[in-house]
């Protein structure tokens, strides 16, 4: 696609959204939700921190940060256990 076409169309729906507004129950699960999964984040890198005196790494990846955020660390127990036992 042409880049004006993009700019003009992001444009045009930053507009319908400031004249309408944007419905705030969707955002606000949207924005619970990019929160958990950046907490995951932040869980698996101190443990990939200090369990690499161990020897246990976990990949840091949508699937492992999802897991981890939302089910907080009973979560990040669980992929360790996987990556110790299974993998």
């Amino acid at each position: 696609m042409n880049t004006t076409v993009i700019i003009v169309s992001v444009v045009l729906m930053i507009g319908v959204l400031l004249f309408a507004g944007a419905p705030l129950k969707p955002l606000r699960f949207l924005g619970s939700g990019a929160i958990k999964v950046v907490i995951g984040v932040l869980f698996l890198f101190f443990f990939n921190v200090f369990g690499a005196s161990m020897g246990i790494h976990i990949p840091i990846n949508v699937f492992t940060a999802f897991v981890s955020g939302f089910l907080g660390l009973p979560g990040l127990a669980s992929l360790a256990a996987i990556q110790l036992f299974v993998v």
